[in-house]
């Protein structure tokens, strides 16, 4: 086992399953000791046990994303475990119900609209300026916010999701501005967009694995101090936004 004194920490949200938990897995490999960020202890707890089967270092850590309260003591928490962090990926998102037109934007449903937007968007923001401090300590912080290509004005990708997709149009606005705050510092924000990973977010649609939508996201975690800053990327290169 590595020495964890040595080792970089990254946080992952939403990382109990799916193509979280594949990011988490991915930056294990790389080196990093992961902090598993999620709602669900029994998932978390899992989630945790299998990275350390593979013979990662990973701790847990309670964290939901549209609470200021669990935000703020999950920042505590990661401070006294780790006393810093060199990646944050904001992988935590909902898609929203869509029953009875509740995406349809003829007859969206505000109250979808608004619990999207908290997770999505207000939860990136919670989460990124509770970790700022901690970042800002690391000599590599890198920041990935986990998007969509659904939320490209140019793409108009999938199917047509009124909360879902201008959540993901608002997080790369959103990446941008960090971005542009952060020129200065060292701290690299980009967006990724996994592609459609057949999880069970999707329905498990689509036939690409999680570790295949985690790539983007393990590569844009672990970019040079000179790789692009303020972008939105899918394994291909730069997504239109």
């Amino acid at each position: 086992m590595n020495d964890t004194n040595e080792m970089k920490t990254a946080l992952v949200t939403g990382a109990n399953k799916g193509i979280g938990f594949a990011i988490a897995q991915g930056l294990g490999a790389a080196g990093f000791r992961v902090a598993v960020g999620a709602r669900d202890t029994a998932r978390r707890e899992v989630a945790v046990a299998a990275l350390r089967e593979r013979g990662l270092e990973a701790f847990g850590i309670a964290l939901d994303v549209a609470s200021d309260e669990s935000v703020t003591e999950a920042a505590t928490f990661l401070e006294a475990e780790a006393s810093g962090l060199d990646v944050l990926v904001n992988n935590a998102g909902i898609s929203g119900r869509t029953d009875n037109g509740a995406q349809d934007p003829t007859t969206l449903d505000l109250g979808v609209l608004r619990t999207v937007l908290d997770t999505n968007v207000f939860g990136v923001i919670r989460v990124t300026n509770a970790m700022l401090p901690l970042l800002h300590r690391s000599a590599s912080p890198r920041i990935v916010n986990m998007s969509s290509d659904m939320g490209s004005l140019a793409l108009q990708t999938g199917p047509q999701m009124a909360a879902y997709a201008p959540s993901k149009t608002l997080l790369n606005s959103i990446t941008a501005q960090y971005a542009r705050r952060l020129t200065d510092t060292k701290v690299i924000v980009n967006a990724a967009c996994p592609g459609l990973v057949a999880t069970d977010f999707t329905g498990h649609m689509g036939d690409r694995l999680p570790e295949q939508g985690a790539a983007i996201a393990v590569r844009l975690a672990t970019l040079p101090d000179d790789g692009p800053r303020g972008g939105f990327f899918n394994e291909d290169g730069a997504l239109p936004w």
